[in-house]
């Protein structure tokens, strides 16, 4: 419908656009309410058992995900109506693309659908890259488009030859399957998992892989941004799930596969995102460092296998993607008082005169806003305590929770000793703050106090709205810290035992069957 719409009936495609984000909202807070008791829901598509049939499985870190990724597509559209769904054609419709593939990505439970998935939402974030278009977005979409096209080899050459050694791409066949797999074959398993994992490192941004991401978030429109926030935590997401269901404690002489590629990778990667935030003189170069710290953090604290970690780096994946979601929408209205002039952004640095994007004239939609200043200065503050992780936010509690339990010698070893790894966890954590930090208070004081030039900003209730809506996110996690927490113990839990997993995929009923029980 948004496609035969098309831009004829702008405003009839927006209202789709919309409603069909509410509805995913919606959906995805009933499907948490479903997984939050703890039993999995696997639907088999065609009713065909696995591993021979498509199944897409509801679990908690599925869940989550999906509550993640439509709550972030929910402010991002609503703020893309001020002007930037004009900006170029089939915004909506790439938009709801996007938001298919990445709803998908999250639910499939084989590993051929997840690479369908996963071009399904690269082919969108194509279009929605270059919506607007422009030199530097220009520039960046084709490094982005070239990057991921090389990633998408890797990810078939890893399936085949994953496929090649098991018959099979189920992920719960494949976990069952693994323990057993012969030794002469086993060499050739883990480089088939190598090959896929260097695929997802580079969609996770994974330092040295991530060269193409600062640039290609910094030039990608506010709204896109902001909703590209969650594309590399689909990596991550599936690093996490697939490393502690075929390569966990029960995978026999392949346990703990990659793990300490995971662990060193990743804190390689907080450091440089940390060092990147630093030397960055844009905000949404800031904002594309900060991607990275997120994601550099997350999989670290993913290589180091423990339950506690890994519940604390969900909490932690949630605020931080929050909070770069809601500082890459507010880029724009705190850099277009300082250009006056400059009616689009200047976060592609195109406003110094190089190129016109709209080529129409835009109108203003919505009530301008009065206080401007002050309530930018606010969220400008509010962006920063989460992405920085300092009290009172979530972002302090999510970094506290991943130094507890990194630090905690009852659970990281045996002996009663603090692992290397645990140290050196709390140093990136602390540098990355302290970075993040010193960038972040250096921009605000260049942006609020030292522009002499700098004009009121005309911000509009639709513009300011979505990043409020994610701010109080943030806060609300704050104040809901113990049964968040308790949410994501469970949830690590499950994770660190997947044998659940194997036999509620493996032995789902037919569908005929289920409703004869009534489930």
């Amino acid at each position: 419908m948004l496609l035969l719409n098309g831009e004829r009936h702008r405003a009839i495609v927006a209202g789709l656009n919309v409603t069909g984000t509410v509805a995913l909202v919606c959906i995805a807070v009933i499907l948490l309410g479903m997984s939050g008791a703890g039993t999995r829901e696997v639907y088999r598509l065609g009713n065909w058992p696995a591993p021979f049939g498509i199944v897409l499985v509801l679990d908690r870190l599925s869940a989550l995900m999906l509550l993640l990724t439509n709550v972030l597509a929910l402010a991002t559209a609503v703020f893309s109506l001020a002007r930037w769904h004009r900006a170029g054609a089939h915004f909506h419709s790439l938009f709801q693309f996007l938001l298919m593939g990445l709803n998908g990505a999250f639910l499939t439970g084989d590993l051929f659908n997840l690479f369908v998935f996963f071009e399904l939402l690269l082919a969108a974030s194509y279009g929605l890259l270059l919506h607007g278009s422009g030199i530097a977005r220009v520039k960046a979409g084709l490094h982005y488009i070239v990057v991921n096209l090389a990633a998408s080899l890797l990810f078939l050459i890893g399936v085949s030859l994953i496929y090649g050694v098991t018959g099979t791409l189920n992920m719960a066949d494949l976990a069952a399957r693994v323990p057993a797999i012969a030794a002469e074959s086993r060499g050739l398993l883990e480089a088939g998992a190598g090959v896929l994992a260097v695929a997802f490192l580079l969609k996770a941004g994974m330092w040295p892989l991530s060269f193409w991401l600062p640039t290609a978030y910094a030039a990608a429109s506010p709204p896109v941004a902001s909703i590209f926030a969650i594309m590399t935590k689909v990596g991550v997401y599936v690093l996490l799930r697939l490393s502690l269901l075929l390569f966990g404690e029960g995978a026999g002489a392949s346990a703990g596969f990659g793990s300490d590629w995971l662990l060193w990778g990743g804190l390689a990667t907080t450091l440089f995102g940390a060092i990147g935030t630093l030397a960055s003189q844009d905000t949404a170069r800031l904002g594309g460092f900060s991607v990275l710290v997120s994601s550099g953090t997350v999989l670290a604290a993913t290589g180091m296998g423990q339950v506690g970690i890994t519940s604390a780096a969900l909490f932690y994946l949630v605020s931080s993607t929050l909070g770069i979601s809601a500082f890459f929408l507010l880029v724009e209205l705190i850099e277009r008082g300082r250009e006056p002039g400059a009616d689009m952004i200047a976060v592609t640095r195109e406003a110094y005169g190089e190129e016109d994007e709209t080529g129409e004239a835009e109108e203003d939609v919505g009530t301008a806003i009065v206080a401007t200043m002050g309530l930018l200065g606010v969220a400008f503050i509010g962006c920063a305590l989460v992405i920085a992780g300092l009290p009172p936010l979530s972002g302090f509690i999510a970094k506290f929770a991943l130094l507890a339990a990194a630090l905690n010698p009852t659970e990281t070893h045996q002996n009663g000793a603090v692992p290397g790894s645990g140290w050196a966890l709390l140093v990136v954590l602390i540098f990355s703050g302290f970075a993040t930090l010193v960038a972040m208070a250096r921009a605000g004081i260049r942006i609020f106090w030292a522009s002499p030039d700098r004009t009121v900003p005309r911000v509009r209730v639709i513009e300011m709205a979505p990043i409020m809506f994610l701010l109080i996110i943030c806060a609300a996690q704050t104040v809901l810290a113990g049964p968040v927490i308790r949410f994501m113990q469970a949830t690590a839990q499950s994770l660190h035992a997947p044998a659940g997993y194997v036999s509620d995929v493996l032995e789902a009923a037919p569908e005929g069957s289920r409703k004869a029980e009534g489930k």
